[in-house]
């Protein structure tokens, strides 16, 4: 059996940012299925909302509302957007390279539902850029240890109280991990689906532990489809993701015919649902993505990425349209959270895509992800950091049974066949 202070499973964005915030003077353990690299905060592309001034509060609030049909939790948004700037501040000190001016100011771009630009930026892999930071930061540090290929197979909870949890380690072996504290930020539920942006091992993990302990839930049925993905004849291992800037940027989506058929900065559900209803019209499996009327010297400076990918497969966006078809991208339910990020099992926090304190309601708006990641990973930490009072039941960690988890096969389908009914609304 393993001990140490606070154990976090998940290696993204918001596992470390809640990592950094926890004290130096505790041993912390973050925990990832795959390697560190290989979680979805990498893959964000297109940036991160922020407060840009006091005036663009009420519209950014609205715009939050709008997107999610009014199901939004208020105080959540609040937070979430008076947090925003000091966020910005913190990862810009972590090394964070923003999109600047020439005067050094931040460069904001603009996305679909949102009122005026308020999204800062790197290229067209702002994920990668923010949790990369992120990630260096937590290695420099002597209290955090960051195990890779670890699996997250179950909490240990006595009484609806958290005190560890069991693990599959890189070898295959089963092991028991006593903690005082205990946070899941395992990622979304990509991984049940056929097509996704995600990467296949994020399978909602996380949700089915909860599910199994009877944990409250909320939203689960409030799965995000991304309109704009690169169609491509041949399944791949995830659908590559056309950013929602660059339709913010001013590309157009065409019909069948080369007819524009939509406005392209509809909230991601509308534009999802028109696009589909096209391609129902059509009989196509997918729609046309026209980047030329973005200026070519902005194409080359904001989506490098995006660009090189499409080249790689055969389009020279500069010159051509792309084929673009709706692809499962995030979720918006998942584990009940308060606003501190706590669960409703006692020692047992929950942060990013697989907790769900009601910020995005129906329908997440565009690149407000990594800021609420980021906003209610902190607060989890301030909030356990309050707790230190809390001590190590090792006693009941190692009278815990894991023999059921000796059938690891049995275990991980278990868990994907949880996922897959909930978000059905099973």
């Amino acid at each position: 059996m393993m001990e140490t202070d606070y154990l976090i499973a998940g290696c993204g964005c918001s596992g470390l940012f809640c990592a950094l915030h926890l004290p130096k003077d505790k041993q912390v353990l973050v925990i990832t299925k795959s390697d560190s690299e290989s979680n979805d905060s990498f893959l964000a592309q297109g940036g991160m909302c922020t407060l840009t001034c006091e005036e663009d509060y009420d519209s950014f609030f609205e715009d939050t509302l709008k997107a999610g049909h009014y199901e939004n939790d208020k105080k959540s948004v609040d937070i979430m957007i008076r947090t925003s700037q000091s966020i910005v501040e913190e990862l810009t000190g972590f090394g964070v390279d923003f999109q600047r001016d020439g005067y050094g100011n931040l460069v904001y771009t603009r996305e679909g539902a949102h009122s005026r630009n308020r999204i800062v930026f790197h290229e067209d892999v702002t994920g990668k850029e923010i949790t990369s930071h992120l990630l260096a930061e937590a290695k420099k540090r002597d209290n955090i240890t960051i195990m890779e290929y670890v699996t997250l197979l179950d909490v240990i909870e006595q009484d609806n109280v958290c005190y560890g949890a069991v693990v599959k380690m890189k070898d295959g072996t089963i092991e028991k991990i006593a903690a005082r504290q205990v946070v899941l930020a395992t990622g979304g539920v990509g991984g049940a689906y056929k097509h996704s942006t995600n990467f296949k091992h994020l399978t909602g993990d996380g949700v089915a532990i909860a599910v199994k302990h009877g944990m409250k839930l909320r939203d689960i049925n409030y799965v995000q489809i991304h309109p704009t993905t690169l169609y491509t004849k041949e399944p791949t291992e995830r659908s590559f993701l056309i950013s929602e800037s660059v339709r913010g940027e001013g590309a157009k989506l065409y019909d069948k015919n080369g007819n524009r058929f939509v406005n392209e900065l509809l909230p991601r559900d509308l534009l999802t649902k028109a696009i589909l209803e096209q391609m129902e019209k059509d009989g196509t499996e997918f729609v046309w993505e026209d980047l030329r009327s973005i200026p070519r010297e902005e194409l080359y400076h904001h989506f490098p990425n995006i660009m090189q990918h499409c080249k790689e497969v055969g389009y020279d966006v500069t010159k051509e349209c792309i084929p673009v078809v709706p692809a499962q991208h995030y979720f918006m339910g998942g584990i009940y959270v308060n606003y501190e990020s706590k669960t409703s099992m006692d020692r047992l926090y929950a942060v990013g895509e697989t907790a769900c304190n009601g910020v995005h309601g129906k329908n997440r708006l565009a690149s407000n992800s990594l800021l609420e990641s980021l906003v209610f990973a902190k607060r989890a930490a301030q909030d356990i950091s309050e707790q230190q009072d809390t001590e190590i039941n090792s006693v009941v960690v190692d009278h815990y049974s894991s023999e059921e988890y000796q059938d690891i096969t049995k275990v991980e389908q278990d868990y994907r066949e949880k996922v897959a009914k909930v978000v059905k609304g099973e």
